[in-house]
C-alpha cells in the first residue's frame, strides 16, 4: 500500500510512519523539520520537506499515492489566530484539493476533542453532542478544518476522521514533558479538588485506529470518531506518580478552579499586552484540563471501526517513564 503521512516530524505522524514501513508500506513522511525527517531518512523512510500552504507541492506530494493520513497541525494552546488558520485550515484545504487532484483512494484525517471542551466539566461526550463555542484558536480552526474535510466528502472524497484524546508514550512532547518542568519548580498547586477524572490515548493504540480507519467500511466514510484509551484516570493521582518515579515533592498545596481560572485570566490579559504576546506561565485552557473532568464516549469507534486499545494507561505511563529517564540520563552524560 503507497500511503503520504502530513506531520511526519510530530509526534503522531512520525510514530504511525515508523509503523507503516515495519509493515511494509511503501510509506512517505513528510513534514517541515529537517532533523526529524533525517531521522526517519536512516530508518529508510522515504521523506518530503514541504509546508501545506505550498498548494502546488501538495498535489505533487500526492501523486500516486493511495491513502494520505492528515496528522499535521499547529495545535499549540497559545498564538496568533491566523497563524492557527493557515497551518489547520489553509493546510488541510491544500490536501484535500491535492488528494482530489490526484484521485487519493481514502483521506485520514486527524482532529481533535478539543472543540468538545468549555471550562467545564464533560464527560462521556459523545461525537453527536452539540458543540459549544471553540475556547481556543487551535480548537476554532480544527473545527474548520473539519467543515473542509466535510466538504470534500460531499464532493465524492472518501474521508474519515479521528478525534484522539490528550495523546502520550515515549517521544511525547507535549503532556507530561510541559508537566515535568513545572513540578521540577516543586511550586506547582493542585487546580481544583483533585478528584477530577481525565481521558489518555497511548501513542500506538491511536496508530491502530488510524491503520483501522485506512481500511474501514464505507458505511465510516464521512464520520467523525473519538478514540482514548477508554479507562479515565485521576490525573493528579498519576501526577503523584510521576513525582514518585523522578523524586520530585508532591503537590500539596490547593487552588480553587475559579481562583486558578481567575489567575490564568488575568495573565492572558497581561500578557495579551507584550508586542511578541508570548505564552502565559497560566492558561485557562491549561487550568481547565488539570481543574476539570473531560472524558469521551468511544463506543462508536469499537462498534464501526473495530477499535480496541492494547495498550493500557498504566502500562503506556510506564513505557513512557522509562523513555523519559533514559533521554534524562543521556542529556546529563
Amino acid at each position: 500500500m503507497k500511503a503520504l503521512v502530513t506531520g511526519a516530524t510530530g509526534f503522531l505522524g512520525g510514530a504511525l510512519a515508523r509503523r507503516l514501513k515495519n509493515m511494509n508500506w511503501d510509506v512517505t513522511a513528510l513534514g517541515r523539520n529537517a532533523a526529524r525527517l533525517d531521522e526517519l531518512e536512516s530508518l529508510d523512510i522515504q521523506t518530503n520537506q514541504i509546508d501545506l500552504k505550498d498548494k502546488e507541492g501538495m498535489v505533487k506530494a500526492c501523486k500516486e499515492q493511495e491513502i494520505v493520513f492528515h496528522c499535521a497541525a499547529f495545535p499549540s494552546p497559545w498564538g496568533n489566530f491566523e497563524k492557527f488558520y493557515q497551518a489547520n485550515v489553509i493546510g488541510t484545504r491544500n490536501v484535500v484539493q491535492a488528494c482530489e487532484a490526484n484521485n487519493v483512494k481514502r483521506l485520514v484525517y486527524v482532529s481533535t476533542p478539543s472543540i468538545y471542551f468549555d471550562y467545564k466539566s464533560r464527560t462521556d461526550v459523545k461525537e453527536s453532542d452539540p458543540l459549544p463555542e471553540p475556547v481556543s484558536n487551535y480548537a476554532a480552526t480544527k473545527l474548520l478544518a473539519e467543515e473542509e474535510i466535510d466538504k470534500a466528502f460531499a464532493n465524492g472524497l472518501a474521508a474519515i476522521t479521528i478525534r484522539p484524546r490528550a495523546l502520550f508514550g515515549p517521544g511525547d512532547t507535549v503532556i507530561f514533558p510541559r508537566l515535568i518542568p513545572r513540578l521540577q519548580t516543586g511550586r506547582l498547586p493542585i487546580l481544583g479538588d483533585g478528584e477530577n477524572i481525565v481521558d489518555l490515548t497511548y501513542i500506538e493504540n491511536v496508530v491502530d485506529a488510524l491503520l483501522l480507519c485506512a481500511e474501514s467500511p464505507t458505511n465510516t466514510l464521512g464520520k467523525k470518531y473519538n478514540i482514548s484509551n477508554g479507562e479515565p484516570v485521576k490525573i493528579w493521582k498519576l501526577i503523584e506518580r510521576i513525582c514518585t518515579e523522578l523524586n520530585l515533592p508532591k503537590p500539596k498545596r490547593k487552588i480553587s478552579y475559579p481562583a486558578a481560572n481567575a489567575a490564568a485570566t488575568t495573565l492572558e490579559l497581561l500578557y495579551g499586552l507584550i508586542p511578541t504576546h508570548p505564552e502565559p506561565p497560566l492558561t485557562r485552557i491549561s487550568v481547565s484540563m488539570l481543574a476539570n473532568s473531560t472524558t469521551l464516549d468511544i463506543s462508536a469507534a469499537k462498534t464501526e471501526l473495530g477499535y480496541q486499545p492494547k495498550v493500557s494507561v498504566d502500562e503506556g505511563f510506564d513505557l513512557f517513564m522509562k523513555w523519559w529517564k533514559e533521554k534524562m540520563s543521556l542529556r546529563t552524560r
